[in-house]
């Protein structure tokens, strides 16, 4: 038994150091002829290959085509000049591997993870998708219609659609605004023509980067991502100005989208939250902790535990390279809308108000550390952290620097960042429930505009 405990406290002890002595593992960095970036890192524990190609062509460049960079994402494995779509499905199952294909609002992405014993095959497959797409009709026109039936299915579920609500609301005609996956409206009108020029013009070496990370050698897989990708040519990358938005806001706004079927109601309290460039990130993530990123956290106690309003309640800030929200989430019946609101208000005035205590800090802290390392411990993830610092514009030093960051955080810092970047005033609340029942109740958050669900678009 005294060896079993002596076993476990230095497992424990262990595991606090790695919290503290985390870093991001040594990678190389290099930029091929053509100007595509390349990260490579060895990791070899297991004998698995991960690969994270992120590419400038995210949502924010749909213009008025709302869907446009998803669909593109989505028919890049639709078939290439090698291969078709059902091949392509044969290899990956047959082996076992891995491989995803997203848009995002700033970027797409390719991800693939494999065994290092079936790469030649699956790098081959990866070259082919990225550099050799063909974007099959057929194969367009039935994904398309799938999507559109998706489109008029999601809006059954609120908690689904309300981000799409928010970020309207929020960004206005700003390219955030809109909704990734499109509106019914829009994707109708999207062809396989103008999937291939998007992908012309947007999957550009110039603003693109590969990060593989896993079991080989560095100056091996230098040769072969130099061989499969130097000879690449694709359109110049293109140089888009754009305005940052403000997020300003001089009232409180009330959107109340109507579900007549609705029995209970889905909402957010929002504001301006911070961009991925803001040095207080870390701090600003310790603070949302305690307020409502973890079950023990103060808007979950209040609405669900000790007052049984909800399953659940949280709160989150959402980060772009330009700008970011920051927003209370949770539904409750429609009977409680108000009192489950009020309650969430008042969790958030009294973290301005009492502040937070060197107890309630250090065991965030606990947790954030604890929880952090997690989150980059497999190749798949670092694969993608690689990518993120190149879409991102960050670096290494945002992990090396996370501990002591957490660390040096006090109370007396944590009252300014609660003042700084935890909106209290001019708060945008979005509702999605049925306007009969609330509609009337709701007016004292400010002013109200209403829409329908069923309607297109957001």
């Amino acid at each position: 038994m005294k060896n079993i405990f002596l076993v476990l406290l230095t497992l424990t002890t262990l595991s606090v150091a790695a919290q503290n002595n985390f870093k991001v593992p040594k990678y190389e960095k290099f930029k091929l002829k053509n100007g595509l970036t390349v990260y490579l890192m060895e990791q070899h524990e297991v004998p698995l290959i991960n690969v994270s190609a992120v590419f400038d062509a995210g949502s924010i460049n749909d213009g008025e085509q709302y869907g446009l960079a998803n669909l593109t994402a989505d028919a890049l494995v639709f078939g290439t000049q090698k291969y078709t779509k059902a091949q392509i499905e044969e290899i990956t199952d047959y082996v076992g591997a891995n491989l995803s294909t997203t848009a995002g609002k700033e970027g797409a992405s390719i991800r693939s993870s494999f065994a290092v014993k079936d790469q030649d095959k699956l790098f081959d497959v990866l070259q082919q998708i990225i550099i050799h797409p063909v974007f099959d009709a057929v194969e367009f026109d039935k994904h398309k219609q799938r999507t559109l039936l998706e489109l008029t299915q999601i809006k059954e579920r609120p908690r689904n659609v309300i981000g799409n609500y928010f970020n309207a609301f929020m960004f206005d005609k700003h390219p955030y605004a809109t909704p990734t996956g499109g509106s019914k409206s829009t994707v109708e009108k999207i062809t396989n023509d103008e999937v291939k020029k998007f992908y012309q013009n947007n999957y550009t070496t110039g603003k693109a980067a590969i990060a593989v990370v896993g079991d080989f050698k560095t100056v091996d897989m230098k040769k072969k991502i130099t061989a499969l990708f130097g000879d690449w040519k694709t359109a110049e990358a293109r140089m888009v100005k754009r305005a940052v938005p403000e997020l300003a806001f001089t009232k409180s706004r009330v959107l109340l989208v109507n579900k007549d079927d609705a029995r209970e109601t889905t909402f957010f309290i929002g504001g301006k939250g911070i961009p991925y460039s803001s040095p207080d990130y870390i701090p600003v993530l310790v603070v949302n902790t305690i307020l409502g990123d973890r079950f023990t956290s103060w808007l979950n106690d209040a609405l669900r535990v000790n007052s049984g309003l909800t399953y659940g309640a949280s709160s989150r800030f959402s980060r772009y390279k330009m700008a970011g929200t920051f927003y209370i989430s949770t539904f409750t019946k429609n009977s409680t809308t108000v009192p489950a609101v009020d309650m969430a208000l008042s969790v958030l005035d009294s973290l301005h108000k009492t502040g937070i205590s060197e107890t309630v800090l250090a065991s965030a802290k606990s947790y954030v550390k604890g929880d952090f390392p997690p989150d980059y411990e497999s190749a798949g993830a670092l694969a993608g952290l690689l990518t993120d610092m190149f879409l991102y514009n960050f670096d290494e030093n945002f992990i090396n620097t996370f501990q002591a960051k957490v660390d040096g955080l006090t109370t007396a810092q944590a009252k300014t960042i609660i003042e700084q970047y935890f909106p209290k005033d001019n708060l945008q609340f979005i509702m999605i429930g049925k306007a009969a029942d609330i509609k009337e109740q709701i007016k004292k958050y400010g002013e109200v505009t209403e829409k329908q669900i069923k309607v297109d678009g957001y």
